[in-house]
């Protein structure tokens, strides 16, 4: 499977699946399945290098919510990798929710990431990115101009 990086090369370092990660936990890189609980990697994430999070078919969103919590609850700063049901058009999403690699064998998926940053130019919900939703553009310009 292709791999993408927004950021440049990605971590190259195999990752075990999670059941086995769990007996060497000292291990930079685990893979999980949307259904393995994130919080279990709480004490460890300082260490791991790399989070592989699995979209076992592109309808099933549980591993966005696993890129939340890892990201924002968390504060995982490591690579965190979509595999699986990855699809160019919710590139933008998985940006957003914080994934900064991808496997994917659809082609054209590089062309679309490069694209994913500039395709919305508001946004209206807090996420793990840099984005200022538009209402708190709307109140700091209410702010500034009240000053």
């Amino acid at each position: 499977m292709a791999l993408y990086s927004e950021a440049g090369l990605p971590a190259s370092y195999v990752a075990l699946p999670f059941a086995d990660w769990k007996a060497r936990p000292q291990w930079p890189a685990v893979s999980l399945a949307n259904t393995d609980p994130v919080e279990d990697l709480a004490p460890h994430l300082g260490r791991l290098r790399l989070i592989i999070l699995e979209f076992p078919k592109f309808s099933d969103g549980r591993a966005y919510s696993q890129a939340r919590l890892l990201r924002g609850r968390m504060g995982y700063r490591g690579e965190l990798r979509a595999t699986g049901g990855v699809l160019q058009d919710q590139v933008a999403f998985m940006l957003r929710c914080g994934f900064d690699s991808f496997e994917s064998e659809q082609p054209g998926f590089g062309d679309a990431l490069a694209r994913a940053r500039t395709l919305f130019s508001v946004v209206y919900q807090p996420a793990e990115d840099d984005q200022v939703p538009a209402a708190h553009r709307r109140l700091q310009q209410s702010n500034a101009a009240a000053s």
